[in-house]
């Protein structure tokens, strides 16, 4: 395990990467109910993984006392991978957070979220226009900004 991150169980590989106050709200919960000898951080009165219904019921209630509505638990899941999109990471790093089998999955799915070549030349606009008015010259001017 690296640090900051955590590997997910054998029939689902893949890495969840943690915010920095993650691994002390995990510890505290290791500290308080135990290690399993199986692996699972979270379990159901069985002792076995929590069931999916039992996870959207939390759910439910959760959004229901923040009176929040229309937010699906598997939004979060979008959330988290168009936050990792935004923040530049690769197609490979967005599969394995996700655990997709395949880039494919990946793409076909959020592939909208990345930035096109449209979308690299607006930027490279607007950071030609700052640089120019940076240097007091005027946008369209016949100047070279860079050196050659």
């Amino acid at each position: 395990m690296r640090l900051g991150s955590v590997m997910r169980p054998s029939f689902r590989q893949g890495v969840c990467w943690l915010g920095a106050g993650t691994p002390c709200v995990l510890s505290e919960h290791v500290r308080t109910v135990g290690i399993r000898p199986d692996g699972w951080l979270f379990v159901g009165p069985a002792g076995n993984p929590p069931h999916q219904n039992t996870v959207r019921g939390e759910w439910l209630r959760t959004v229901r006392t923040a009176r929040v509505t229309g937010v699906k638990l598997h939004d979060l899941r979008y959330f988290y991978a168009s936050a990792l999109i935004a923040q530049g990471c690769d197609v490979v790093t967005v599969q394995r957070a996700l655990g997709h089998t395949s880039a494919a999955t990946t793409l076909s799915t959020y592939s909208h979220l990345w930035p096109d070549a449209a979308d690299r030349a607006a930027a490279a606009a607007v950071m030609r226009t700052a640089l120019a008015d940076s240097c007091g010259l005027p946008a369209d001017s016949p100047h070279r900004l860079a050196p050659s």
